[in-house]
């Protein structure tokens, strides 16, 4: 077999633009459409079950050779003439099912294929020229393996051939001209009704190609959803269960009470935390900006930072809850930042109207950003563009750090009820 790696020139790395190589049917999982460089169809036999189910399927298109076995069966021929004859349509039929059942499973190098087809015509003529009309059904089997091995662009124009040649071969052979003209449709059918299948079978792969494909891309963007909110929920959550541990050990010695308020406001939090982390395994995860500003006042609180969120509206008639989900989502990563990377004494946070789009923009006078952006803004990103939305952050007018999430409004018709007179 030829090396199935092999091109025109030498190394397939270096090789000339424009060239191809030899075995075009070397990769049997990729399509070269423009090129038909794919021949081989269907899958090799995993087992010797599927192995014999293959074989009777190709057997069953052999009983159309019984015109040639009763041909030798009749006892017109001499005996050398009918072992010969014998003995070619073995050969025949040998290679015809070993380039069938080998090549449509795993493909062959060129020169076994090529090899193959000139056997297989040249015993076809051999054999309709000595044994006689009876054996031109060999020619339709040679158009059927053209369709079966060769690309598109060459059984095109093989099939064709061998029919003319067929009907040539006929003409040559006494008593055969009515066989000739029964045997010209099955010769064409029979060839491009194997292209078509291959063609079938070929799409078919694709189609689980590109469904399995879909199918990782899904898992993929499911594993990405549970990392963000993982990052989102738990970065939060677990900043402020470390600023509030601090807290209590500084007021432990001479402060007991108000330790212990941390130390439940430690098992409250902890307790949400893992509601939310059950949540967002769950895909039912949807945070609210009343929760979420309600969450970084406290946030900020603890932290010693001063909070200033009166501009803060949660309620607006025309957000959907995917849009207000991922600002509640900026939000927590926002406040978060702030309390654990910032060094800010004030933080704003205000929500505008800026056209058709609603703008939460979280400001701080903190020390700035000091690189790129991490997981927490990535994925914030990410998600808002989910949403239709989009995040800008830069330095704020005063220093520090300024974040802007942005998502679209759905200006829906809203229908006024008439008032009814009173009675």
């Amino acid at each position: 077999m030829a090396d199935q790696a092999e091109w025109t020139d030498g190394d397939p790395e270096h090789r000339p633009r424009g060239r191809r190589p030899l075995t075009w049917w070397a990769d049997a999982t990729a399509y070269d459409e423009e090129n038909d460089q794919l021949v081989t169809i269907g899958q090799s036999p995993e087992n010797r079950r599927q192995a014999l189910i293959k074989l009777m399927w190709i057997g069953i298109w052999m009983a159309y050779m019984g015109a040639p076995v009763s041909d030798l069966a009749d006892g017109h021929h001499t005996v050398p003439a009918t072992v010969c004859g014998a003995l070619g349509l073995l050969a025949f039929v040998t290679v015809y099912l070993a380039l069938i059942f080998r090549h449509t499973g795993r493909a062959l190098s060129r020169r076994t294929v090529f090899g193959a087809l000139g056997t297989i015509c040249a015993l076809a003529v051999v054999l309709t020229l000595t044994m006689g009309g009876d054996w031109l059904v060999l020619c339709v089997y040679v158009s059927v393996a053209f369709g079966a091995v060769l690309p598109l662009r060459l059984s095109r124009w093989a099939i064709p051939l061998n029919t003319v040649c067929m009907v040539a071969v006929g003409v040559l052979v006494r008593g055969s001209h009515g066989l000739v003209s029964a045997l010209i449709v099955p010769s064409l059918l029979g060839g491009f009704a194997m292209t078509g299948v291959r063609q079938m079978v070929r799409t078919t792969r694709a189609l689980r190609a590109a469904r399995a494909t879909v199918a990782q891309l899904a898992a993929n963007e499911e594993r990405l959803r549970l990392a963000r909110d993982l990052h989102d929920l738990l970065g939060h959550s677990l900043s402020l269960i470390t600023l509030k541990s601090e807290l209590a050990g500084r007021m432990l010695p001479g402060k007991p009470e108000q330790a212990a308020r941390q130390v439940a406001d430690i098992e409250r939090v902890s307790r949400q935390a893992l509601v939310d982390v059950r949540e967002a395994v769950s895909g039912f995860r949807r945070p609210t900006l009343e929760a979420e500003v309600a969450g970084a006042r406290t946030a900020l609180a603890a932290a010693g930072i001063a909070a200033e969120l009166s501009r803060a509206a949660t309620h607006h008639p025309d957000l959907p809850p995917d849009q207000e989900g991922a600002l509640a989502w900026a939000l927590r990563e926002a406040v978060t930042n702030v309390v654990r990377h910032s060094g800010a004494r004030r933080c704003a946070v205000t929500l505008d109207e800026t056209g058709d789009e609603l703008c939460l923009t979280v400001t701080d006078d903190g020390r700035g950003a000091t690189g790129p952006h991490g997981n927490g803004l990535t994925g914030l990103a990410e998600r808002l563009q989910l949403a239709d939305g989009r995040l800008e952050t830069g330095p704020g007018e005063r220093g520090g750090f300024t974040l802007r999430a942005l998502v679209p409004l759905s200006r829906g018709a809203r229908v006024e009820l008439p008032s009814q007179a009173a009675p």
